[in-house]
């Protein structure tokens, strides 16, 4: 969740965003406002709405595997993401490793649960040389990619419920440290689709989360100009869903048009712009996935500290979050990954840390994911009803309710 806002710290933004807050502490209680967006024509929706998920790291397992995976339960959620990273899986060309994967897909069968797999971290020997300092980056040969793409799914076909491909393309620091290229993004996703397709045509494909940000340079594309672009190059041919990212730098209620809001992207409803711009693609039957959302506690690193909340800010704005997805997104939203289980592994001086719903250091829960566990839950026509903190269930003495 490393997003790319303009460095904007100054004492204007700050006073403007606690205003903000209070000016919207309580207007989750009103009446929806948001024109739907032509609701009825989302067909054949690949997932409910709203399908509740998590992003977790479960990938080298220090025995919290299956508490995580618990926990996702007593949360009522359905769905956990997980990276399956090209360099972990293929660390040597030809060189295969599937111990974890087959690990986490054998903990997911022995659950309720269903898996979000999320395909990317090219391997350093796939990559150019001279773009390997980036977090990630496309393959020189993209027959390697297709080839990683499609041993995945042929491997677990029937066992993982959908793939998003790729991460944020639209950042340079995710494209090879190059200037972001929509054209070449769809290319990529076209190999990956085409493979994955021929190997597991029952599974849910789709398009990378973009990174909210401020910058149109060669650092980073705004998502909204990245997304036309991919519209322009046809993606949508090959995708199920359109993915975005929604973090909170502001109150869930505040509009891209609201005074209140300091930028356009800087909002959890920034989502509206990109739905526009399918809208303006003629591709409203197609449903939206929130592939990351939430809202960060962050004390140490000033380019995420100064839009960071409480801890009982970030569990009633999660909640609003979800009210207002509820009311005013459905059915044109379907999936939603918050963000974050944690991994053991981070310390408070990785900006991950701070995004989770469970407190490393304390070793127990944060007020979010206990808020989170007990909101009532909507997915399509089944309804988990809201449930005390003191709940058989809440307290893990019976099975929770999750979506079907």
């Amino acid at each position: 969740m490393r997003f790319h806002p303009r460095r904007v710290l100054f004492a204007a933004a700050l006073i403007l965003l606690a205003a903000a807050i209070v000016a919207f502490a309580g207007w989750h209680q009103l009446q929806p406002r948001l024109d739907p967006f032509k609701a009825g024509a989302i067909q054949n929706p690949p997932f409910p709405s709203l399908s509740y998920g998590i992003q977790a790291f479960l990938w080298w397992d220090s025995g919290h595997v299956g508490t995580h995976l618990d926990w996702v339960e007593l949360m009522s959620y359905s769905h956990v993401k997980q990276i399956f990273a090209w360099r972990d899986l293929e660390p040597q060309p030809g060189e295969w490793d599937w111990a974890q994967a087959d690990r986490i897909i054998q903990e997911i069968e022995d659950s309720r649960l269903r898996l979000i797999v999320r395909l990317g971290a090219a391997p350093a020997w796939a990559r150019p040389i001279d773009q390997r300092a980036a977090g990630d980056g496309p393959p020189v040969d993209m027959a390697l990619w297709r080839a990683y793409c499609g041993a995945v799914a042929a491997r677990y076909r029937g066992k993982v419920a959908a793939y998003q491909i790729w991460n944020e393309p639209n950042l340079s620091r995710e494209w090879g440290g190059q200037a972001p290229d929509p054209a070449g993004y769809v290319r990529l996703l076209a190999a990956c689709s085409g493979a994955i397709r021929r190997a597991d045509p029952a599974a849910i494909l789709i398009s990378a989360g973009l990174a909210p940000t401020g910058n149109n340079d060669d650092s980073a594309l705004p998502d909204d100009i990245y997304l036309d672009h991919m519209y322009r190059n046809g993606f949508q041919q090959y995708i199920d869903a359109v993915g975005a990212h929604a973090p909170g730098y502001a109150p869930p209620e505040i509009g891209p048009d609201d005074e209140a809001a300091l930028h356009r992207w800087f909002s959890f409803r920034r989502v509206e712009d990109l739905r526009k711009i399918m809208l303006k693609h003629q591709d409203e039957a197609r449903q939206m996935a929130i592939l990351e959302f939430g809202y960060t506690l962050e004390q140490l690193n000033p380019d995420y500290s100064w839009f960071a909340v409480t801890e009982a800010e970030q569990a009633d704005m999660l909640e609003r979050a979800y009210e207002y997805a509820i009311a005013n997104w459905r059915p044109w939203v379907g999936l939603m990954v918050l963000i974050y289980l944690p991994d053991p592994a981070w310390e408070p001086e990785d900006e991950q840390y701070w995004w989770s719903i469970f407190d490393i250091e304390a070793g127990a829960p944060r007020e979010a994911f206990i808020r989170l566990a007990n909101m009532q839950k909507v997915c399509d026509d089944f309804i988990i009803p809201a449930r005390a903190p003191d709940s058989p269930a809440a307290l893990g003495r019976e099975k929770a309710p999750i979506c079907p």
